[in-house]
């Protein structure tokens, strides 16, 4: 009855979704995602349906809670749950770039003990969605990591593990620090693998008042895995005077970066809930500025 039930709940999000042209044959530079935790669809079927109405070319998926549990609350464990969500995803045109653990704004990933088994569990996902970039947030780390020390090192040993891991099966894992560019810079030497990058946040370098346009080319093109094109809850970013799109799409362009730019936050505060008209708004605008015809 639960197979039928899903199979039903496919057929009505595809019927019901208009036909868009794909980008097949002509893949941008530039593509644009969201988080679908931050639209409210989170390991929900339909994400998808919603990304198309919003014309966004993707959804960068979350595993689930983590909390007190052993493992995320992941669904896609389910064979049946993750064949229905391909299927669906491939059906409307939406890839998934990447994979999320955002249970680790909240968790410390130093001191997870099977921290090495929720890593797999998110390799996993990422293989069924043909994704390859993890996303890893080292916001539940607290702060003593970010000095010299034990907390340091051992925080540099996991993320070691973790991009060996990732490198044998093709994926990269991208973290957000918060940090500055310098600091990122170091922190990539030390842990040492190419399957560990920076996952760049526009919010991070605006809440500290940096440059996003000279720290994007001090990272260096090699070491940016993916971007959060956004800004904390304030207002949309065609309006927001802390995020110049256009001098940052130059200096993307210089630095001959491509990949996905992926929508979390920026919404309207007088609007917050209309999931529609913030995203909606905030993906139009960032193919206005990054596919802009030359």
């Amino acid at each position: 009855m639960a197979v039928k039930s899903l199979k039903l709940i496919v057929l009505s999000v595809i019927l019901l979704v208009p036909f868009l042209k794909t980008e097949s044959q002509n893949t941008p530079k530039y593509r644009v995602a969201v988080c679908d935790w931050m639209i409210l669809k989170r390991q929900k079927l339909g994400e998808f349906a919603l990304a198309r109405q919003i014309n966004a070319d993707g959804v960068e998926m979350d595993m689930g809670p983590l909390g007190n549990r052993v493992l995320f609350d992941n669904r896609f464990r389910n064979v049946i749950d993750a064949n229905v969500f391909k299927h669906t995803a491939d059906s409307l045109g939406v890839e998934v770039p990447s994979i999320a653990m955002s249970g680790f704004f909240a968790q410390n990933f130093i001191i997870r003990e099977n921290y090495v088994e929720l890593l797999k569990d998110c390799f996993n996902t990422m293989k069924i969605f043909n994704s390859k970039i993890a996303f890893l947030p080292l916001g539940g780390c607290g702060n003593d990591w970010k000095k010299e020390g034990a907390m340091h090192d051992s925080l540099v040993g996991r993320l070691h593990v973790a991009g060996e891991m990732a490198l044998k099966r093709g994926f990269v894992v991208a973290i957000r620090t918060a940090m500055d560019a310098k600091y990122d810079i170091k922190l990539l030497k030390q842990i040492n693998s190419k399957g560990v990058k920076i996952y760049y946040n526009f919010q991070d370098a605006a809440d500290s008042q940096r440059d996003i346009c000279k720290e994007l080319k001090r990272l260096g093109r090699e070491n940016i895995a993916q971007i959060h094109a956004s800004n904390t809850d304030s207002v949309i970013l065609r309006y927001d005077n802390e995020i110049n799109l256009p001098k940052i799409k130059r200096t993307l362009d210089r630095m001959g970066w491509s990949g996905w730019l992926v929508v979390e936050r920026s919404r309207d505060v007088k609007r917050v809930k209309d999931v529609k008209y913030n995203f909606g708004s905030n993906v139009e605008y960032l193919k206005e500025v990054f596919w802009e015809k030359k």
